[in-house]
């Protein structure tokens, strides 16, 4: 392995006046204390019930007696229930939306047909065009004050909102390419070598349209500073929005909207190789990651081992520094937490010099000062969402992204829940399940929250970025991530939904199970029950997308349980690019589709024979 490479031309060079000056000078330790001292107290949020009297802001809303809950056995194949937040008008462009998404050329074709449609219609008829049919059906509106009637009659049948402003800027690739370029020359250029590093984190010019083979997901690139503020200030309208429009809301954040995405990369490089360095050393390797550990004698032995030169004095020094429960072990925990997030500790271990006089290289990857100061620019920014979220008592969930950023977008989202989760959670950060060491990262993210006194809170999903991960892999020669078939990944998710079940009710974690699928909802109902877990605790969630799976949501919401709805909204123009996904979206999952549009089908005929084609509940809602 590349790291046994390394290690084998070490001679690291510890100085106690070194160690003090580097500890003393950590940012992180500055945030947690300065945070602690500002953040306010809130109080507890109440409940998502579903009932009038519950909304918040302009409208007021009058609820139908057939949307009351009820404690009976919950019914997904309820056709009447899912449908009745529905027009017979919007039941129509349903089916007309999901027929249309039936058809392979015209989804495969979708952005070729939109551009003429644009042309030929003028942007009056696309507008009208596009309101009628695909973004009428899975966006809420273009305005926080057009989409309020929406959230309030979605809340009369006890459904909430996870909004998310959905604009895009429709980047020719080419512009792209042009970017990760310049990105790749900067990494050239650093001192860095990176001969040893795994090629899964180095950038590879033939995947550098990240959208490419991504259908459910929104992609955010580089586009300087000044974009990144300005992405930061959209998210800061989102969660103002969240707040004066729906009552106990989630916001949804990506953090490469936040920062360079190549730098996100280099700090994962970073946390692989500390990882990888913590299983060479560790005792108990057939453990579970969070009970493996070393001791001193065993973290000079193994570094000698690898070749590297150390004597005992610098060894303990070294280990005692680590080792800040002072029990004579270092485990997983204490290990990330002395290099990383205090990255520039790691450039105490120091190579041999092949020349004497000469200033050894680091063993570690490590950031450059430009980096590093771009790196403050990016957490400062999410801090800066995550305080408002909480000024505003609105949850913030930060979205998964691609294998190669996620460990850095995982460590900075972990930093936010330190010190926005200690009251009630806040901070939600997301696992994706068809990733085979989910279940490690996501046990070892729990244990930190358990040893540092914060609410773990997460949403889980099943992945958004299959396609492209496998076709890297294999096209760049490393593992695949992902699960070898879709049981495993079912099997994945449910044992992680348990696992968090199991903190809801023992530590008072909060989960968000992001799930289409039946079988899912069920195991948690399920768990739920058998945990004691009542449905109006507020601390377990259920999110499906707009425009999809009503019959869960609303059945879910109908019975008094947390369900939300992932509500985009922004102008017609500007969410083409989110709206082109979930027709392509649609085409991947047609036995969950084919399945919606025959229960449409089947309200329509019941309206029709009951002489009710005429429903309208939009009549509930009034300004």
């Amino acid at each position: 392995m590349y790291c046994c490479k390394v290690f084998q031309r070490q001679n690291p060079k510890i100085l106690s006046s070194t160690l003090k000056t580097i500890v003393s000078s950590q940012k992180w330790s500055h945030h947690q204390s300065s945070l602690n001292d500002t953040i306010p107290k809130q109080t507890t949020r109440s409940k998502v019930t579903g009932v009038a009297d519950h909304f918040s802001g302009n409208a007021a809303v009058k609820l139908p007696k057939s949307a009351s809950k009820t404690e009976s056995n919950l019914e997904f194949e309820d056709f009447q229930k899912a449908f009745m937040g529905k027009s017979t008008r919007e039941i129509l462009r349903a089916l007309m939306v999901y027929k249309l998404c039936s058809f392979d050329f015209l989804v495969e074709r979708n952005k070729v047909l939109i551009k003429i449609s644009r042309t030929l219609l003028g942007k009056r008829g696309f507008d009208f065009l596009m309101k009628n049919s695909f973004y009428g059906h899975f966006v809420a509106g273009e305005t926080q004050e057009e989409i309020k009637s929406y959230l309030s009659l979605m809340k009369a049948y006890g459904v909430g909102a996870i909004l998310d402003y959905a604009v895009e800027a429709d980047i020719p690739q080419s512009t792209i390419t042009d970017s990760s370029t310049t990105d790749k020359i900067h990494e050239e250029e650093d001192e860095i070598n990176l001969e040893n590093l795994e090629d899964k984190f180095k950038v590879h010019m033939d995947f550098a349209d990240r959208r490419e083979n991504v259908i459910s997901a929104r992609t955010y690139f580089y586009e300087g500073e000044e974009k990144c503020d300005e992405n930061m200030e959209v998210f800061l309208k989102c969660i103002d929005t969240t707040s004066n429009t729906s009552e106990n809301g989630f916001a949804a954040i990506k953090v490469t909207a936040l920062g360079r995405p190549v730098l996100l990369l280099r700090l994962s490089q970073i946390l692989n190789q500390t990882q990888v360095y913590f299983d060479l050393l560790a005792e108990n390797k057939g453990n579970c990651i969070t009970e493996r550990s070393f001791a001193e004698d065993a973290f000079e032995h193994g570094l000698k081992d690898l070749g590297v030169d150390m004597t005992s004095a610098e060894v303990k020094q070294v280990f005692d520094i680590i080792d800040t429960a002072n029990d004579g072990k270092i485990d997983i925990h204490e290990w990330h937490s002395f290099l990383t997030p205090r990255l520039k500790l790691a450039r105490l271990f120091r190579a041999k010099p092949i020349t004497k006089g000469e200033k050894g290289g680091e063993v570690l990857a490590t950031l450059t000062d430009a980096e590093l100061k771009e790196m403050e620019n990016m957490t400062d920014r999410l801090l800066t969402v995550a305080q408002r979220a909480k000024d505003k008592n609105v949850r913030l969930m930060v979205d998964a992204e691609q294998t190669y950023f996620q460990p850095a977008i995982s460590r900075i989202t972990l930093e936010a829940m330190r010190f926005f989760n200690r009251d009630k959670p806040i901070i939600f950060n997301t696992y994706q399940c068809y990733l085979k060491d989910t279940p490690a990262h996501l046990r070892i993210d729990m244990e930190l929250a358990r040893r540092e006194g914060f609410k773990f809170a997460c949403k889980l999903v099943r992945g958004a970025y299959m396609e492209q991960e496998r076709a890297r892999a294999e096209a760049h020669g490393y593992a695949d991530p992902i699960h070898d078939n879709k049981e495993n990944t079912h099997a994945c998710y449910n044992d992680m939904l348990f696992m968090m079940l199991e903190e809801v009710r023992d530590r008072g974690a909060n989960v968000m199970a992001a799930s289409h699928n039946e079988a899912s909802v069920r195991h948690a109902i399920k768990t739920m029950q058998e945990f004691g877990i009542k449905r109006t605790d507020d601390n377990v969630f259920f999110g499906q997308l707009l425009g999809m799976c009503d019959a869960i949501t609303y059945a879910l919401g109908g019975a008094g349980y947390s369900a939300y709805k992932y509500v985009p909204y922004g102008p017609v123009e500007d969410v083409i690019p989110y709206l082109s996904r979930r027709a392509m979206e649609n085409k991947s999952v047609m036995l969950g589709v084919m399945k919606e549009r025959q229960m449409l089908w089947n309200e329509l005929a019941r309206r029709a024979r009951s002489r009710e084609l005429g429903h309208n509940p939009w009549a509930h809602v009034t300004a």
